[in-house]
């Protein structure tokens, strides 16, 4: 049974090579997967918003951005470090600094992948 739902931009080709590498790590199928671009998901929030930063449900709770990929990693067991070390006061701060700085720089990347 999923511990965490994850939603992705599938149409991003970004998201997609960064899910598919989780997917892998997931053995324990822990993460319920669910690709908001294809349109036919299910969206507990406002679908433009689950495109344009990245949301996941841990425990009941929503979060979004670093925190998400936090939520993500603690339900993989090779990952849980990286999410737990999230937890240490300031962390999540940094990692959420970077992750803005990340989404400036979206568009141009994944323009950049769909060339190739």
């Amino acid at each position: 049974m999923a511990q965490v739902t994850v939603w992705y931009d599938g149409g991003c080709p970004l998201c997609v090579r960064e899910i598919a590498l989780m997917r892998r790590l997931d053995r324990g199928e822990r993460i319920e997967w669910v690709d908001v671009a294809d349109g036919n998901s299910v969206c507990p929030i406002d679908r433009a918003e689950l495109l344009a930063r990245f949301h996941a449900c841990e425990g009941g709770t929503m979060r979004s951005g670093a925190a998400a990929f936090a939520a993500m990693w603690r339900a993989i067991p090779v990952m849980r470090p990286l999410g737990l070390i999230a937890r240490v006061p300031g962390v999540l701060r940094v990692l959420e600094a970077a992750y803005l700085r990340f989404l400036r720089v979206r568009p141009r990347l994944q323009r950049w992948m769909r060339e190739r």
